[in-house]
């Protein structure tokens, strides 16, 4: 492999970082100790920029580029966003119901204390189960109540465990 630039974050498949790298854990460094890549990172990923500097911090994180794409708002070096769980309200649902039916069997040898095909265990009594006070009919919303604990849900997209690593020397990198 050919000489690293300075800080490059580097993928890799083996679960160490080699010589001269460091894992992206966001461990803290001393900024006298690696004063090159501080120059690089100043206190982007953390540290209090007079004695100390943070790594970048790749546990539990999906990878974002910087900038703007189409329709994007804009992303900068070191910023962390989103969450990996969500608790949803109803008001970020869809509209949306569940309707259950009931119907009223005329006749009374189709009538049964144990479900069988098209039959129904009682003969519902008109207003009673349904809306329209008809005794076939959809069950009035508030029959079946709302469902949910409103407790979170994790919201994280199907990930690969790599090494993230950085290299603490290696060619400076210039501008252009």
């Amino acid at each position: 492999m050919s000489d690293p630039f300075l800080g490059q974050v580097q993928i890799f498949g083996f679960d160490f970082a080699p010589k001269q790298w460091a894992r992206c854990s966001g461990q803290m460094m001393n900024i006298s100790q690696s004063t090159a890549l501080f120059s690089l990172l100043g206190t982007v990923f953390g540290g209090d920029g007079k004695t100390t500097f943070g790594l970048p911090n790749f546990q539990g994180t999906a990878v974002c580029g910087i900038g703007q794409g189409p329709g994007l708002t804009p992303r900068i070096s070191g910023e962390t966003f989103g969450t990996e769980t969500v608790s949803l309200i109803s008001t970020e649902m869809p509209a949306h119901n569940h309707t259950m039916n009931v119907f009223g069997q005329n006749t009374a040898a189709k009538r049964h204390g144990t479900p069988n095909a098209n039959d129904v265990l009682v003969s519902p009594t008109a207003g009673i189960f349904t809306a329209g006070g008809s005794v076939s009919g959809t069950f009035p919303i508030q029959t079946i109540g709302v469902a949910g604990g409103g407790l979170p849900h994790e919201n994280r997209q199907p990930y690969l465990a790599l090494n993230f690593c950085i290299a603490l020397s290696g060619i400076y990198p210039q501008r252009n």
